[in-house]
């Protein structure tokens, strides 16, 4: 955080160096809880460094493909008539609070689909832009997500 507050404030003096140093330290502090919590399982943590590389040539292909999806269904003549918007739900396997923050960013991520809610017990409220973009859900991408993060 410190550096990225270097880069964009532009600011070398003395000063400006300790009041970032303080602002950086108070943003961690707060933030730590957010994304790691002391429940993680080491193991997992330490898989998914490793496999997490191999997931994200993949979710790109996903985001490419919906996005020629959402292209097709935007430009067809029908439009109005296939695009079906639905909430759906569905209980995940995923385990770890990282795993369903994955799952539920990848989804998100995936245009024609929105994860509107996630119950730490493992239900998953998505909004889909018709059915197709719900059909696949949860699907494959739970599956390789639990696989990076050694739930399989």
């Amino acid at each position: 955080m410190m550096a990225t507050w270097l880069v964009l404030s532009n600011m070398r003096d003395a000063f400006h160096i300790v009041l970032g140093v303080i602002s950086s330290g108070i943003v961690a502090w707060f933030s730590s809880d957010m994304l790691f919590s002391s429940a993680a399982p080491v193991k997992s943590t330490r898989v998914a460094w490793y496999r997490f590389p191999l997931y994200i040539p993949w979710l790109l292909w996903q985001i490419f493909m919906a996005n020629l999806w959402v292209l097709y269904l935007v430009f067809h003549p029908r439009m109005r008539d296939m695009i079906n918007p639905r909430i759906i739900t569905f209980r995940s396997n995923l385990k770890s609070r990282m795993a369903q923050i994955t799952f539920a960013n990848s989804i998100t991520l995936t245009p024609g689909t929105i994860t509107v809610d996630v119950d730490w017990n493992g239900t998953f409220t998505v909004h889909a832009l018709d059915e197709k973009s719900a059909i696949g859900l949860p699907g494959e991408m739970e599956q390789r997500v639990a696989r990076v993060f050694g739930e399989d």
